[in-house]
């Protein structure tokens, strides 16, 4: 872990979001807390980013319900359209570090 989180690159929250819901159902602070711990906090989603990433497409469902604390929360699922827009961005995401890579070994 460095110092600092990374910026995020632009278009990868989404990928994030939707990754950390083909999980299972999650509210918000579960999902930046996955991220976080995940990468052992080198990212960071800020909330305000993070519900506007939830609520901008129709990639997810959400619902309120309790949440482990008790305490009222929406969690988030993935929708079908969720679910295939996460297959072609990880496709897209591999296929463009493996470019990245290349350039970087000298390839």
């Amino acid at each position: 872990m460095g110092t600092h989180a990374l910026p995020l690159l632009q278009g990868t929250l989404d990928l994030l979001v939707l990754r950390c819901l083909s999980r299972g159902p999650r509210h918000g602070y579960a999902i930046a807390t996955m991220v976080r711990e995940q990468t052992e906090g080198d990212l960071s989603i800020e909330d305000a980013a993070l519900y506007q990433a939830l609520h901008r497409q129709d990639l997810v469902d959400a619902e309120w319900g309790p949440s482990e604390n008790n305490r009222r929360a929406r969690f988030y699922t993935l929708t079908a359209t969720g679910r295939k827009r996460l297959r072609e961005e990880t496709m897209d995401w591999r296929r463009y570090v493996r470019a990245v890579d290349a350039v970087l070994q000298g390839a």
